[in-house]
């Protein structure tokens, strides 16, 4: 069985109007929350045998900080089909993943992660800024990760962990 983790980055920022869209970093909700979420991988014990994640600044900050507020070394790839992917886009991208790998950190945007989740498990779930998911996937590889329907294990956003500003 594979375990799929989705987490879709933390709140960003709009202030700068010359900023193109795939350069806008974290606003301070978004640093809050992405801390807040790697306090919970810590507390829950969470691992990853591999983190891929869009490159966008944001995305690559509030990967940055779960795993460092989670006292994590993970395996990083930055993968830019999944900037701004498509659900199909990223479960091409899943199928990919080295069948070693059995527990996998996916970072990446709406409406493509909350599309995922609705796929992967057939339920509907609001995924906000920062929410952090896990699927158990019935699958026995990754190539195979539409086969089955998952579970959707358990679904976490920052604001239900903390104040987050």
């Amino acid at each position: 069985m594979k375990t799929l983790f989705l987490l879709r980055h933390a709140k960003s920022s709009w202030n700068d109007a010359n900023l193109q869209d795939f350069d806008r970093p974290l606003n301070a909700r978004g640093l809050r929350g992405a801390e807040l979420i790697g306090t919970f991988i810590k507390k829950e014990k969470v691992s990853f045998d591999l983190v891929l994640s869009s490159p966008a600044v944001r995305a690559r900050e509030t990967i940055e900080i779960v795993l460092k507020t989670a006292k994590l070394a993970a395996e990083v790839r930055y993968d830019q089909r999944i900037y701004e992917a498509s659900p199909h886009v990223l479960i091409e991208v899943i199928t990919q993943i080295e069948e070693e790998k059995s527990k996998v950190l996916l970072v990446g945007h709406n409406p493509g992660i909350e599309k995922l989740l609705e796929m992967l498990t057939g339920g509907i779930t609001h995924v906000a800024t920062g929410t952090f998911a896990k699927i158990d996937l019935k699958a026995a590889k990754w190539s195979k990760a539409l086969e089955a329907q998952g579970t959707l294990d358990w679904v976490v956003k920052p604001k239900e962990l903390g104040a987050v500003g």
